[in-house]
């Protein structure tokens, strides 16, 4: 019986190992032989049942068989094992209507630790969409299917076999005038690529590069975006760059959550009075030039917001969480329709949520026109300081000071603030210290160290003694059970449902305690009998 563990996660993408035999391993998502892998596989009967037959038709004739065992959407949870076979997964590919429902209904109720077997589906151009949506193991019937077509096979698209003398490509297939062979060495190559990308977790954006050309695949992206029944699979943060480069950028996960938190976790400091200011391509915001120049004028006399795009609103205690530290967008000074009104809507939500006495616009082009039709629909008067469009001009300035002339200075609590959006915890910071060089800093109650900063990810650390001050995410293991380093998914008992990956946790055991990192989500802690639930950083016994 083979045995799978997930290694690395990049949303739904995965890097695992599957274990055939004892010194015999796949390093998944992979190209494999059914045949030789799976014998017992083109002998099996009734487990090929289409995905749109009947309740009846699936009771009468589905067999899930030995492994793979197959799944269906009409049929009972597969038992545990180490590779699941979705039959005629090649028949959604047109329809990412079809495709998303489908997973939506199969995956929360399939085994975590199971490598997904996707038959007769993958070819170079469209492989990087099934890795994208979960898929591990793949094979080369598509492909050579196309050989017997005369096509040539590309991750752009499957062309006439003539391409071939175009000089297009010089792997060995094309070297040989061997069609065949460069069609599977195209899939291969194509898979290896896309395990590159989730090892550097930018596969979504691997995917917005490569399903440009197909309607299909943008359609799919599209739908999995808008899906929440995939949300446990979201990372919290990721250390990578957030490159927003598609039209595509504005609706990922990520983005809605960060906005998402800040409506219902999120408190603002004490300050009537919120300025409205434009973003900056150097993170954080408060490291470019532009921004020291509007802090010292600010002079902590306002809560300072940053109106951007694809983000829409981040309070300046956030500047440093992911996503809002680590994005990069084409800076063109245009917003378009679409994505102006999703900016208006995540601001008018703040401005409603979060009441100001006076709010404050230095914004110029698409972010004030943003802020204009944002402040209407909250029923809120805006104060404009930028009128020539230039918020760095001198005049602009001078405009923004006399406007803070007479407002009282407040304090600019990155702690309290990162403590509401990662934890949901209102905390009393008075009396804190924050030692060392921004970003990487550490903080301390009296001489004792609470929290640090993790100068990738902008989220705090807790300490042992800082886990004091926060209620939630936490993980209980069995008791008689002490870890040895990282914890097992077989090891946890119970945990919070908040926990994403990326999420900083705290365990505890009959005589064990550990802060550290989730390697996977709430769900997958709870329903995988393998792999590394928790990266353990510091224990107490």
């Amino acid at each position: 019986m083979t045995l799978f563990d997930v290694r690395k996660r990049d949303g739904l993408a995965r890097i695992g190992n599957l274990k055939i035999s004892e010194e015999e391993f796949i390093r998944t998502p992979a190209v494999i032989d059914a045949k030789n892998l799976f014998p017992s596989l083109f002998e099996r009967d009734h487990s090929n049942v289409p995905l749109s037959a009947p309740q009846s038709d699936v009771d009468k004739y589905f067999v899930e068989g030995d492994e793979p065992k197959a799944v269906h959407p009409l049929a009972v949870s597969p038992k545990q094992s180490g590779v699941l076979i979705f039959p005629n997964w090649n028949n959604t590919l047109s329809d990412s209507k079809r495709y998303t429902e489908l997973l939506e209904t199969l995956l929360p109720k399939i085994p975590c630790d199971s490598a997904r077997y996707a038959p007769t589906s993958a070819l170079p151009s469209n492989v990087s969409s099934l890795i994208y949506t979960g898929f591990d193991l793949f094979d080369y019937t598509a492909v050579d299917l196309c050989t017997v077509q005369e096509k040539f096979c590309t991750a752009e698209g499957e062309f006439d076999a003539s391409y071939m003398e175009k000089g297009v490509c010089d792997c060995e297939g094309c070297r040989k005038k061997d069609l065949g062979l460069h069609n599977r060495l195209a899939l291969a190559r194509e898979v290896e690529f896309a395990k590159t990308w989730i090892e550097r977790t930018q596969m979504r954006e691997f995917m917005e590069m490569r399903c440009r050309l197909s309607a299909e695949q943008v359609g799919l992206i599209r739908r999995i975006d808008r899906t929440e029944t995939f949300d446990y699979a979201m990372p919290i943060v990721r250390s990578s760059r957030f490159l927003a480069n598609a039209g595509e950028s504005i609706y990922r996960r990520e983005i809605e959550r960060f906005e998402e938190r800040l409506i219902s976790r999120y408190v603002p400091p004490r300050s009537d009075v919120c300025v409205l200011l434009p973003c900056a391509s150097r993170k954080p915001y408060s490291m470019s030039r532009s921004h020291q120049m509007f802090m010292r004028v600010v002079d902590t006399r306002a809560h300072e917001v940053i109106v951007t795009s694809p983000l829409g609103v981040v309070p300046r205690e956030l500047e440093l969480v992911y996503p809002a530290g680590h994005y990069d967008v084409p800076v063109t000074g245009y917003w378009d329709r679409e994505e102006s009104a999703i900016l208006v809507e995540y601001l008018a939500k703040y401005l409603k949520k979060h009441h100001y006495d006076r709010v404050i616009c230095h914004l110029e082009g698409g972010a004030k026109a943003v802020a204009i039709e944002a402040s209407g629909e909250a029923g809120v008067s805006l104060e404009f300081t930028c009128n020539d469009d230039r918020p760095l001009s001198q005049d602009s300035l001078r405009a923004l000071n006399n406007s803070l002339q007479d407002c009282r200075r407040m304090r600019n609590d990155y702690i309290r603030g990162t403590l509401l959006w990662q934890f949901g915890e209102e905390v009393n910071t008075k009396g804190w210290i924050t030692k060392g060089r921004y970003p990487a800093q550490k903080i301390y109650e009296k001489k004792t160290q609470i929290f640090s900063i993790d100068a990738e990810t902008g989220l705090l650390r807790p300490t042992h003694e800082g886990w004091k001050y926060i209620g939630g995410y936490r993980i209980k293991i069995s008791d008689g059970f002490t870890p040895q380093g990282d914890i097992l998914a077989p090891g946890i008992d119970s945990c919070d449902g908040n926990i994403l990956e990326g999420d900083e946790v705290f365990v505890e055991g009959s005589g064990y305690l550990a802060t550290g990192k989730a390697a996977m989500g709430a769900f997958e802690m709870r329903n995988s009998k393998r792999g590394v639930a928790v990266r353990v950083r510091k224990t107490k016994k």
